[in-house]
Order: C-alpha cells, then sequence, then structure tokens
C-alpha cells in the first residue's frame, strides 16, 4: 500500500533529525540499528514527504545534550519546510531559565519534550516544586510541552499538571503506541483520566507511532487500526488531534508511504473538514509553528 498526494497540506508535527557523521557522534540512535543510522536531515525528509503533499514539518528532540538545541536550530533555519522544533531543556535543573531564555530567542523553538525518556520520569519529578516553576515560566513564555513515551501513569500525570498549569499547552505525543490496561479498574481509571483531558481544550493528542508488529509481522491494513483510532475519535473529537510520523524512528516498522496511508484513509473517511484539521489546522493551535513557505496553510 502507497499513500499519494493527499487532498489537503500536512504538517507533520513529529520528525526526527540527527547525523551520525558529527565528530561527538549522537546519543540516539544506537549504531547496531542500520534502518536508523545514517543521516536524517531536512533535505533527505524533504525527498520523501514532499511528493506525499507535506509542506511542513516539525522537528522533536532526539537528544538529551543541551547544544543539540542549538544545533538543531541552525539546521532547520535553510530549510522553509521546517516550520519548528521542540527542543530539550530539563525543567527541575540549573539554569533552566536562563537556556529557556537563550533558545526562545530563536523564532523556530516551539516548546521542549519530557516525560519518559533519558533516565528522567515525568511522574516523580512533578512532584518537586523547582520542576512546576519551570514549566510555568514555559507556559507563561507561550511555549508548548510534548509529553514522551506513554503510560497510565504518565496520562494521570499530564492531567494533574493541567490543574496547576492552566496555561500551559501539552501535546500528548505516541499516544496509539500505548496499549491500553487490560485490568478493568486500571483501565476504567486510564479512560477516566482521558475523557477528563479530552475537556483541557490547551491539551492536544498526536496520531503518531500508529503503525505496529504482530507475532513479527507489519501490519499495513487500516482497517487492523481502525477500533483502535475509532477510541481517539470518539474521546477528542476532531479538534484535539494532530499528526505525526514519528520519521525515521518510523522506519522501523514500515516506509513513510505506509505509515501515512494508514492514517490518511481513517481521516479522510471523516470528511475533509475533519481530515484539515487532524493534518494541519489543529496543529497550528497545539504548536503556533512558523509560516515559513506560501504553500503552508494559514488559518
Amino acid at each position: 500500500m502507497t499513500s499519494a498526494a493527499p487532498s489537503v497540506p500536512i504538517i507533520d508535527t513529529h520528525i526526527h533529525l540527527f547525523d551520525p557523521r558529527r565528530p561527538q557522534g549522537i546519543p540516539w540512535p544506537p549504531k547496531d540499528n542500520a534502518k536508523l543510522y545514517m543521516p536524517a536531515l531536512p533535505d533527505r525528509y524533504r525527498s520523501i514527504a514532499v511528493p506525499l503533499g507535506i509542506v511542513g514539518a516539525i522537528k522533536v528532540e532526539a537528544s538529551p545534550w543541551l547544544e543539540d538545541n542549538q544545533w538543531v536550530l541552525d539546521l532547520i533555519e535553510k530549510d522553509p519546510i521546517m516550520v519548528g522544533c521542540v527542543g530539550n531543556i530539563d525543567p527541575g535543573k540549573p539554569d533552566f531559565a536562563k537556556h529557556l531564555e537563550r533558545f526562545h530567542k530563536n523564532r523556530l523553538f516551539l516548546g521542549i519534550r519530557c516525560g519518559l525518556l533519558w533516565d528522567r520520569d515525568l511522574n516523580r519529578d512533578s512532584a518537586k516544586p523547582q520542576v512546576i516553576a519551570d514549566l510555568k515560566l514555559l507556559a507563561d513564555a507561550g511555549l508548548g510541552l510534548d509529553t514522551a513515551n506513554q503510560s497510565p501513569e504518565l496520562i494521570k500525570t499530564t492531567l494533574r499538571l493541567t490543574d496547576r498549569i492552566p496555561n500551559l499547552r501539552i501535546i500528548v505525543d505516541h499516544l496509539p503506541q500505548l496499549n491500553p490496561p487490560t485490568d478493568p479498574p486500571v483501565l476504567k481509571a486510564y479512560m477516566a483520566d482521558l475523557r477528563e483531558l479530552a475537556k483541557r481544550p490547551q491539551v492536544f493528542f498526536k496520531i503518531s507511532a500508529v503503525i505496529r508488529r504482530v507475532n513479527g509481522r507489519v501490519i499495513t491494513d487500516p482497517a487492523f487500526y481502525r477500533e483502535r483510532l475509532d477510541l481517539f475519535w470518539d474521546v477528542f473529537g476532531p479538534d484535539r488531534l494532530v499528526y505525526g510520523s514519528d520519521w525515521p524512528n518510523s522506519d522501523n516498522w514500515a516506509p513513510y508511504p505506509q505509515v501515512l496511508a494508514v492514517v490518511r484513509e481513517y481521516f479522510t473517511a471523516k470528511g475533509s473538514a475533519a481530515a484539515e484539521k487532524v493534518f494541519w489546522r489543529n496543529s497550528i493551535k497545539a504548536y503556533r509553528w512558523i509560516h515559513r513557505d506560501p504553500k503552508q496553510p494559514k488559518a
């Protein structure tokens, strides 16, 4: 299955960029991953994405190294298909405010990502007053927070953060990757938390990391994913979902055209208005990304 250029433009809100040829190397991906351990730069992404109707992309952090924020900003400035980046500054650590001020001076810096990655734990750290204070600085700067690598506990933590920092825009990454709990009481609590989050207009949910491998075989039939996508559609509706590919990490499962085709078929069936919201309109609200090319749509 392939994906021809869609009838609506697409802003891909989740790609990763890195270059293992740098003298200092890269913290991710590992060298033993032959599918990923090669340069993933804007020109390579553009060659794949533009024929599919993608007009803009947001780079999401793939490194805990502070100076990689600057490396990314310098890199994406050179290619207008890149409409912004989500960086990595660790809330609660010394000099968070100084680093935030530094990177926020660049219009392409849209926010930070934290959660369950790089040996960090937002569930634990969100109980620390300094972490909350730093996230309030993020919110007051008009920047967003991507939460990484979902779990039922992280969903609950996200809900608590919206109570403590109501003006913080939060984007929940890779929710399709999370298998719902099988224990009935845990599932009930998890679904209650999702429905409560759905009431918070400052929270968005990323349709990314959708493709799965079952018994060693990658499933690319859109029908296989319909029940999972129906759940997100029913809970969050068309106004809170954004599309992200997770490229090139998605290459571990399938080539980009197949990754897009599964999501595109589902949402185009919902009608052009819904498809526009998921594929680009909602991303403007979620990220406040920077228009850099006439092909990039405006609300």
